[in-house]
């Protein structure tokens, strides 16, 4: 392994500073996602649970529940305690407008999720993160594993040039490049923003790399021929470098919580013509800064 990847993975490693004592956190990777276990998300937590939960949340990025029988109120109040509920905008008359439905099935010409992305970037206040419960994994008993990839790792592998080239650069997120090929409903308001190509993590002050495939259009600073190969560089590197990512296996009753404004993720439809089913909550977040 070249020196400039060790020195950048020494820099992101994840290291817990004191020990956990009401929760056991195994850590997937050094780099993101840890499974979580001896907590119950179906009652209410102490204030030391969740202090203990939020540190391994900034810690680790993705944190993977195992074994959780959830009601709708329990997925909403364990949310609840990270921030306001975020409401969709296409949520049918009857539906509660926090809750997403993740399903796919044999008729599904598409899922959520198929390239890696970071959710909602087009918007001007990103989620600071989502909370995917699956309750019903493929018939097959395996299929649909979700991959998340650390963006301060991306960043720092990087060479000292390109990072200082990005540093002032900004790019627009387009919330109609997921609907290419569709029509978005017309009540659908289409979100636009520009952000900057390199932001700070807001609680932690990391770096990272803030462009996605999913929703990034163009950099506003650059011609399109140089920022369709600048960005095109950046999306194949996160989809293509196996060390920036772990892997989360689904099994029924997992709830998986990940932070949006650190990572992409990526669901994988190997499992077609079997179905999955799942509800996501979105948590509100802030604007992104350089």
């Amino acid at each position: 392994m070249e020196q400039y990847v060790l020195d950048a993975l020494e820099r992101v490693t994840t290291r817990v500073d004191e020990p956990y004592v009401t929760i056991d956190v195994s850590p997937l990777t050094p780099v993101i996602g840890a499974e979580v276990s001896g907590v119950d998300l179906s009652t209410e937590l102490s204030d030391k649970q969740l202090d203990e939960v939020k540190r391994a949340f900034l810690t680790h990025h993705v944190l993977v529940f195992r074994d959780q029988v959830l009601s709708q109120k329990d997925h909403k109040r364990f949310a609840s305690h990270f921030g306001t509920l975020r409401a969709g905008q296409l949520a049918d008359d009857g539906e509660d407008p926090v809750i997403l439905e993740i399903k796919a099935d044999k008729g599904s010409r598409f899922v959520a999720g198929e390239d890696w992305h970071t959710d909602g970037t087009a918007d001007e206040e990103p989620a600071l993160g989502s909370m995917l419960y699956i309750t019903r994994i493929p018939e097959i008993g395996h299929g649909g594993d979700t991959l998340w990839a650390s963006m301060h790792l991306a960043y720092e592998l990087l060479s000292p040039a390109m990072r200082q080239f990005l540093d002032g650069l900004t790019a627009v997120h387009d919330g109609l490049i997921p609907w290419q090929g569709y029509t978005p409903p017309p009540e659908y308001v289409i979100p636009k923003s520009e952000h900057p190509v390199v932001v700070r993590h807001p609680e932690t002050g990391r770096k990272l790399l803030y462009v996605n495939r999913g929703f990034t259009s163009h950099i506003v600073q650059l011609s399109r021929m140089e920022s369709r190969a600048l960005l095109d560089m950046l999306f194949n590197f996160v989809a293509t470098e196996p060390i920036l990512t772990c892997r989360v296996r689904w099994t029924p009753n997992t709830l998986v919580f990940w932070d949006n404004r650190c990572t992409q993720h990526h669901a994988v439809w190997d499992y077609y013509p079997h179905s999955r089913y799942g509800q996501r909550i979105a948590i509100n977040g802030q604007r992104p800064r350089a």
